[in-house]
């Protein structure tokens, strides 16, 4: 299965999944995927879903067709790889990858959360889960700090302050990442798209404008 998710100046428009067949994306309404952008060609692109592998294929050589910000003709897509078209970036995903554990906030993390969540202005933002069992599902991150994560397995924090959203290991593991880099003892401040990889699970961060 493959999953579409469609940002426009870092907001999300849509979402899609597909178990098989031929994805036709562009700017004219008879595609699956529509993009209604001057920038976007009537059919720019056309993506072939099948178990050997996703292939993407550039439809109109006057409108470039970047993935991961490399221009190509055809690629193969992978989990997490951006799309961009114009202004759209469209998140490509599989679900192949098993389901995140969310864990709540331990007791102490909540006390934190009452004292300081009303001191901090920022736009609401969210983590949505792009693969696994509960794909699509979307996670507010309302409190001053979200744990994320099974004890032994890695957990992590995300931490509202007033310079942004930060993501640290509270337990450190080989399989916390973020954009595919291990996450180790760093706290990193979130940007939207950014995907984080929990026990092979994927959650992509985005703000709400």
């Amino acid at each position: 299965m493959a999953k579409f998710t469609v940002f426009f100046k870092d907001k999300v428009i849509s979402s899609s999944l597909f178990d098989s067949g031929v994805v036709h994306i562009g700017r004219d309404e008879t595609n699956t995927i529509q993009l209604d952008s001057l920038a976007v060609a009537p059919a720019h692109a056309a993506v072939i879903i099948r178990e050997t592998g996703d292939i993407i294929k550039q439809l109109n050589d006057e409108f470039p067709l970047i993935i991961n910000n490399a221009k190509v003709k055809e690629a193969v897509l992978k989990n997490n790889d951006k799309i961009l078209l114009g202004k759209h970036t469209l998140i490509f995903n599989t679900s192949e990858s098993a389901q995140a554990t969310i864990s709540l906030p331990d007791s102490d993390v909540e006390l934190l959360n009452q004292e300081i969540q009303n001191d901090i202005q920022l736009p609401e933002a969210n983590l949505q889960i792009i693969d696994g069992k509960h794909i699509g599902r979307v996670l507010p991150l309302k409190k001053a700090m979200t744990r994320l994560g099974r004890n032994g397995n890695g957990v992590i924090v995300i931490a509202r302050r007033k310079e942004g959203y930060f993501v640290s290991a509270l337990e450190t593991n080989n399989s916390l990442k973020l954009n595919k880099q291990i996450l180790g003892d760093q706290s990193l401040k979130l940007n939207t798209l950014d995907v984080i990889e929990i026990e092979n699970t994927s959650l992509q961060f985005f703000q709400v404008s």
